[in-house]
């Protein structure tokens, strides 16, 4: 049986609580995740960092394709590691009566029933959400596409990439000589998060009033969304922003500029910040008062203009000299870090942001979750080998 939100009560109803007292907020919650590569393990992992209970359920022999991208972790794939931790991994042959049952009969303990399969593969084996919420009105069903239920490109293979490009992402990404995709599986991620906010979403409102939801979340949806400025300055404007690699097509100066002994980026958001960057830290009170500079769209108009100007007195200081004077005048400003100088962040080392996360080859490193709770830090569970926890699983579904 789905369980309910509401049976727990509100805080209204109980008085306050102790902060010590202060469960996980989706303990009770109970999730299956019939998932892989990067979208929905992503979502499905923030909600077992939450509290949720995820079961995971995996081809017998191969599991999440995902687990062989790479052996990069102690012998382990770096993506699975990044996205799973925290979850129970069940090992079911689904082309077979018998197993297929088996997940039936574990989306009917569930709260919440999230899928990525190819389109129509879920619905063939009776797990489309209308007929799942019509045995299981409470249920929460999310299903995860790569181009949405219909339309052309309705089956057509949606990695990351291919979103990236299809949403237009790759169009306004690279420099003026090259496209490129992001450095990250954004579309993955942008999907991941949609679906994440849909469960909690959902949750809430089953709260109030019982009755459970039917979500669809595609990575080309979420990745057109995630198109911002850029799409509506197509959309009202009628203007293709240009490649600008880590410049702003739309702010001045907004990119990267040379130091003594290497780069710094500038972000100057607005007239006042343009007024200290070049009066108080660069001395240049004639750049100030230039007319032809007065306002961002000025400055836009005469990019390469400014761009010299600027970067002509960043290469008088050293990148900490620079930085420091920066930073004292509120200036906006960011070193470009290789991944060792993050994994050396002094913000993340100061604030204690690292723990250690169990797997099947050893202890790993990894960053808390980025939402942080002041009364209750998150979960950050064994990411599970394969069909860990599939004898457990089934041994309950007998209790039954």
């Amino acid at each position: 049986m789905v369980s309910g939100l509401t049976s727990t009560g509100g805080a209204g109803d109980r008085g306050p609580v102790d902060a010590a007292e202060q469960p996980l907020p989706l303990s009770g919650i109970t999730v299956v995740a019939l998932e892989q590569a990067v979208a929905a393990p992503l979502a499905t992992r923030h909600l077992a960092d939450l509290g949720a209970r995820v079961i995971k359920v995996e081809r017998v022999g191969e599991g999440d394709f995902a687990r062989n991208y790479d052996d990069a972790v102690n012998g382990l794939a770096s993506h699975f590691v990044w996205l799973n931790r925290g979850k129970e991994s069940i090992t079911l042959d689904l082309k077979t009566d018998t197993d297929l049952d088996v997940l039936h009969r574990l989306i009917a303990r569930a709260d919440v029933f999230l899928q990525n399969l190819a389109p129509g593969a879920a619905a063939r084996m009776g797990l489309a959400a209308d007929v799942l919420r019509a045995d299981h009105p409470a249920l929460i069903v999310v299903d995860m596409s790569g181009y949405g239920d219909g339309g052309p490109y309705r089956d057509r293979k949606a990695y990351d990439m291919l979103v990236q490009a299809e949403a237009g992402l790759i169009s306004v990404t690279g420099s003026a000589d090259e496209v490129a995709k992001t450095g990250i599986p954004t579309s993955d991620i942008a999907a991941g998060m949609y679906a994440l906010t849909s469960v909690l979403s959902a949750l809430v409102r089953r709260g109030v009033t019982g009755v459970g939801a039917s979500v669809a979340v595609s990575m080309f949806d979420a990745t057109v969304e995630w198109m911002g400025h850029p799409m509506y300055m197509r959309l009202n404007g009628n203007r293709q922003i240009a490649r600008s690699g880590v410049g702003h097509a739309a702010i001045v100066p907004y990119d990267r500029y040379p130091t003594r002994d290497g780069e710094i980026l500038l972000g100057v958001q607005n007239d006042r910040g343009w007024q200290v960057l070049v009066r108080d830290v660069l001395d240049r009170s004639d750049l100030a008062d230039d007319p032809r500079y007065a306002t961002n769209m000025d400055r836009v108009a005469r990019r390469a203009e400014v761009d010299a100007e600027i970067a002509a007195e960043t290469k008088r200081f050293t990148s900490d000299d620079l930085d420091r004077k920066l930073a004292a005048a509120g200036v906006p400003a960011a070193e470009i870090r290789e991944l060792d100088g993050v994994v050396d962040h002094p913000q993340l080392r100061e604030r204690d942001r690292w723990r250690e996360v169990d797997t099947e080859a050893g202890p790993i490193r990894a960053v808390l979750p980025p939402m942080t709770f002041a009364d209750v830090e998150l979960r950050m569970g064994p990411v599970p080998a394969l069909g860990e926890h599939t004898e457990a699983i089934l041994a309950e579904l007998q209790e039954d």
